[in-house]
């Protein structure tokens, strides 16, 4: 096989890629902890979207504040731990990064 075609099939694959991950970001799980009394839904894309705290834990009046603070909370720290990942990932791979996905590095990162 011949560099281009390496190539090409190489960029077919990051093209691949990419859709799944957006596919993936479309799409939620749920989790449930303590008999249901914390119920967290995050997307593929590590977006927490929502948080459900039985009014039983707390004052009732602070339940949706708390899990309002909760998702914000979680998410900064996503967005940090993927900054982090990033960065670590560039400082290792030095100018491949940028090779293999283009500004900002790799995909997924």
């Amino acid at each position: 096989m011949d560099l281009q075609a390496m190539m090409a099939q190489a960029q077919q694959l990051q093209t691949k890629m990419a859709e799944a991950q957006e596919a993936a970001r479309a799409k939620t799980v749920e989790a449930s902890v303590g008999g249901g009394m914390v119920t967290i839904t995050i997307t593929g894309g590590m977006e927490v979207r929502a948080i459900k705290i039985d009014k039983g834990l707390v004052n009732p009046a602070d339940v949706g504040m708390l899990e309002d603070l909760i998702a914000a909370a979680v998410n900064q720290g996503i967005q940090k731990a993927q900054a982090l990942m990033q960065k670590t990932v560039e400082e290792a791979l030095g100018p491949l990064a940028g090779m293999m996905g283009g500004p900002g590095g790799l995909p997924g990162f």
